[in-house]
């Protein structure tokens, strides 16, 4: 296995130093997640399922708007464009970005389908027991695609970097991805978080972020080893046409692979207790590390280090830049 070598310490803190200065432009599919939390003590005559009873709820952000504040947490500004319904979920969504700082003039109101939210009822100790989905996963109608490529415009012009959160939610679209693409061409990194069903989208990328599964499921190829780590993501960058792809590979690491060469990432060694929303912290740590001036190697190796944070919190969470500097020096 060819093993990237490692950042140092003192460029790390110079990196890092920089994303208070720098403004991204994220484009996906926003989401609210809310936890309903109650105890388990017995299970239901009625059917063989726990019965939970009710203790409290409380919702945070997710998809695309975890993506932003995942940003805003390690120091950036940040412009957010994607779409929600008109109902309470978007209130309280509205609600949750002005909290984290984050400008809510990017959301487009489409009243024909309901804000992304997911219902998750969790025990006091954080186990899952059901999930309801709130969603319309279509693509959006061509007057919403209109009112979101022009709100890219303001988003993405002047940005330091360009993201892209793909959760096949109806946001993403081929135009809406080549309006991107034109401000990437003005040097603006363009990094994306992808589902395979738009990998035809996403030519052009500077760099795109796919899981196991979805490297996988792309190439027809199944990752064991660091060799077919290597190669399915040489065939991942083939058929997305673009310039690098950062495979995650969980417990095994990540695997990098751009025109400069390829190699592996060995996996931050810490407790895991959720592992949602990490992928959110991979391509924000990414795309910030990149407009800050790192090389590709470097943002891989950063966003690394960051996911190794979030996975040992609950649900989907952020880091500060103190908190990413102090697992680099540990």
């Amino acid at each position: 296995m060819t093993v990237l070598a490692a950042i140092s310490l003192e460029r790390a803190k110079a990196l890092i130093s920089r994303f208070a200065q720098l403004r991204v432009g994220v484009v996906g599919d926003v989401m609210l997640d809310r936890f309903v939390v109650g105890r388990v003590t017995r299970i239901s005559p009625e059917a063989p399922v726990p019965v939970v009873r009710f203790e409290r709820e409380y919702s945070r952000l997710g998809g695309a708007a975890n993506v932003a504040q995942n940003l805003r947490a390690l120091g950036a500004q940040v412009a957010l464009v994607g779409v929600v319904g008109r109902d309470d979920a978007a209130a309280r969504l509205r609600a949750l970005l002005g909290e984290s700082g984050i400008p809510v003039e990017g959301l487009v109101a489409d009243g024909a389908r309901p804000t992304v939210e997911k219902v998750r009822v969790v025990t006091d100790r954080n186990q899952q027991v059901a999930r309801i989905d709130y969603e319309r996963d279509s693509d959006v109608e061509p007057d919403v695609e209109r009112q979101l490529v022009e709100r890219i415009d303001s988003a993405a012009r002047g940005a330091h970097a360009l993201l892209v959160s793909d959760y096949l939610k109806g946001a993403i679209t081929r135009p809406v991805v080549e309006a991107l693409l034109r401000f990437k061409q003005a040097s603006a990194p363009l990094v994306v978080d992808p589902k395979i069903p738009h990998l035809d989208c996403y030519a052009g990328a500077t760099l795109v972020t796919p899981n196991h599964l979805e490297a996988e499921t792309a190439t027809h190829r199944r990752i064991v080893t660091d060799e077919d780590a290597r190669i399915a993501a040489q065939e991942f960058r083939r058929r997305a046409r673009c310039e690098a792809v950062l495979v995650t590979r969980g417990e095994h690491g990540m695997w990098l692979s751009s025109e400069d060469g390829d190699g592996g990432i060995p996996a931050v060694a810490r407790e895991v207790s959720d592992v949602t929303g990490a992928g959110d912290t991979v391509v924000a740590t990414a795309a910030l590390a990149l407009a800050a001036g790192a090389t590709l190697a470097e943002a891989a190796m950063l966003a690394n280090h960051a996911a190794g944070v979030v996975v040992a919190k609950f649900g989907p969470a952020t880091l500060t830049a103190e908190e990413l500097i102090a697992v680099i020096q540990n």
